[in-house]
């Protein structure tokens, strides 16, 4: 068998996924058919160059067999992790086990290796170097707190003259000791990301070597390490000592001098802070169920209409309606708290932090909201804009929606605390992504797990996918049978497997759609009505908020 026709035999298109793709891309490696050649090239990024796909073959390095060296190596033995050839095969060794073509295996390779150079460059390499500027922030703060204590124990001793003098000495000597543990400490952690960094970058540039040569061999051998480099480092906490000053007293000088708090170095593990990307980190593929089963349906009470569900937990779920109160409630139905808004206006949205914190938007007093408790800490106020719709990420940082006073512009915003770190309001031709209100406030959003920002666009009739960057991905409208007017989604959300589901509150069903906005199947079996918020937990478990009913659905759609 020859393997470069036995590859080209089964490759399609990457364009059109249905042709024999008889030629090849060498500048984007990818395979096309002929029809499909001009609309590659009428990406004008890139100076493509494609040729025949058996021309593009007679240029990689199959590797001899080392037991047949007269052989090529066709094949790959999945069990044995090696290259083999036909003599391989009939020699019985490998009966049983799942031998996959040694040019596939080269293409997945290949695709491993751009997707784990794309994470570190794009994702864990970034990190990295925010550790690193933390670092030396936490470095400057460390010296400035140091002057501060240094400066009030000499004047506490100043007070006092001379008597104080060797007592001085002996607390100086204290913060001495405390300095070095605290920039020892954070000269460790320095050192350790600084090594990170390094091996990251030196991945970086064998990754590109290996993305450029046509050996096989070398690539086979490629081993990924990114999930080394996923888990971040651990943070340092620490609580910093602080000076006490006492009433000076001559006869009780030692024990009124003050006295210093012990300097607390700890580390906080940051946990997997960057999503992975790569297949091989992705849960495992979960078919749909062909019905639908309602588990449970969870009663509310006091809201004449019910918005939206946010799950705290698998067994608890937050929920708002048109007044001022937010409710917790247990799968039964049993209420286990209520907090009322600092305006004491009905909020636009709520959203539950992966911490497990409370956040909501109030739309009449622009303010993002934290409740902590009994506690409730205004994160943002807005000038001449009004949250819509709001979402926790993965990263921590809330995306929230909203519109503008005059109702003629929305736009999405990413915080970082209380600051805006990006904006996203319009695609590449300078248009608005998003519909202009007016008078309809419906705007709800969710982060999928590949990092695509989703919104239900009610009055666009449209969920509206963007890229984490801001690049518009995709508009979904309904599926083709389904007249285009008459999709006004209201509620969205994503579960582990990238897939988007929303509500279509007056058809009484939810949408599936997966992440590249292809039409999967309706939820409607159910007993639905008036389904408008949507939330999942864990386990893939679907909340639909149902708005005149006043009750939470729980409904399982996996099998």
């Amino acid at each position: 068998m020859d393997p470069r026709h036995s590859a080209q035999d089964v490759v399609r298109c990457a364009l059109c996924r249905d042709a024999v793709a008889p030629l090849y891309c060498n500048v984007c490696h990818t395979h096309l058919c002929g029809d499909c050649v001009a609309k590659h090239f009428s990406d004008k990024s890139k100076v493509h160059t494609v040729v025949p796909l058996e021309q593009f073959l007679s240029t990689l390095n199959y590797p001899k067999c080392p037991t047949h060296p007269t052989k090529q190596c066709e094949l790959r033995c999945e069990q044995c992790d090696i290259p083999i050839c036909s003599s391989c095969i009939s020699s019985g060794k490998h009966i049983g086990h799942k031998a996959v073509d040694i040019f596939e295996d080269f293409e997945s390779k290949k695709e491993v290796l751009r997707k784990d150079l794309e994470e570190l460059e794009k994702s864990i390499f970034p990190k990295y170097q925010e550790s690193a500027t933390i670092i030396k922030t936490q470095k400057t703060d460390q010296h400035k707190h140091s002057q501060k204590l240094t400066a009030e124990l000499h004047k506490q001793g100043e007070a006092i003259h001379r008597e104080i003098n060797t007592i001085i000495q002996r607390k100086q000597a204290e913060i001495d000791e405390m300095n070095a543990q605290h920039l020892a400490a954070i000269e460790k952690q320095e050192a350790v990301i600084n090594k990170a960094l390094h091996e990251i970058k030196q991945v970086i540039v064998h990754l590109k070597s290996l993305l450029e040569t046509s050996d096989v061999g070398h690539v086979s051998k490629y081993k990924s390490r990114n999930g080394d480099f996923r888990k971040l480092p651990p943070k340092l906490k620490i609580s910093l000592p602080n000076f006490q000053p006492q009433k000076i007293d001559t006869e009780q000088l030692l024990k009124q001098f003050g006295s210093l708090s012990f300097l607390s170095i700890e580390t906080e593990e940051q946990g997997l802070t960057v999503p992975s990307q790569g297949a091989e980190s992705s849960p495992p593929a979960r078919p749909l169920l062909d019905v639908p089963r309602l588990i449970t349906d969870i009663p509310t009470t006091g809201y004449h209409h019910l918005y939206n569900v946010s799950c705290l937990s698998d067994e608890e779920i937050w929920t708002s309606g048109n007044n001022e109160i937010m409710k917790l409630y247990n799968l039964k139905g049993e209420l286990l708290k209520s907090i009322q808004t600092k305006s004491g206006s009905a909020p636009s949205d709520i959203a539950v932090t992966r911490s497990g914190g409370l956040v909501y938007a109030d739309y009449w007093d622009r303010s993002i909201n934290l409740v902590s408790g009994t506690q409730i800490q205004t994160l943002i106020t807005l000038r001449g804009w009004r949250p819509r719709g709001l979402c926790s990420t993965s990263s921590e940082d809330p995306l929230v929606i909203m519109t503008s006073d005059d109702g003629k512009q929305t736009k999405v915003v990413r915080y970082s605390g209380s600051t805006e770190t990006q904006t996203i309001q319009w695609d590449d031709q300078g248009n608005l992504l998003y519909s202009s209100d007016g008078l309809v406030k419906l705007k709800y959003l969710s982060e999928n797990r590949n990092l695509d920002i989703c919104v239900a666009d009610y009055k666009a009739h449209a969920v509206v996918v963007v890229s984490a960057a801001g690049k518009l991905r995709f508009r979904y409208t309904g599926p083709p049978s389904t007249p285009w007017e008459s999709f006004c989604p209201r509620g969205i959300t994503t579960d582990s497997q990238a897939n988007i589901l929303t509500s279509d509150y007056d058809n009484h069903r939810i949408h599936i759609i997966d992440q590249d906005g292809h039409f999967l199947r309706f939820l409607h079996n159910c007993g639905l009505q008036d389904p408008w918020g949507l939330c999942v937990d864990s386990q893939d478990n679907l909340f639909v908020a149902e708005m005149r009913t006043g009750k939470v659905k729980k409904i399982m759609y996996y099998k």
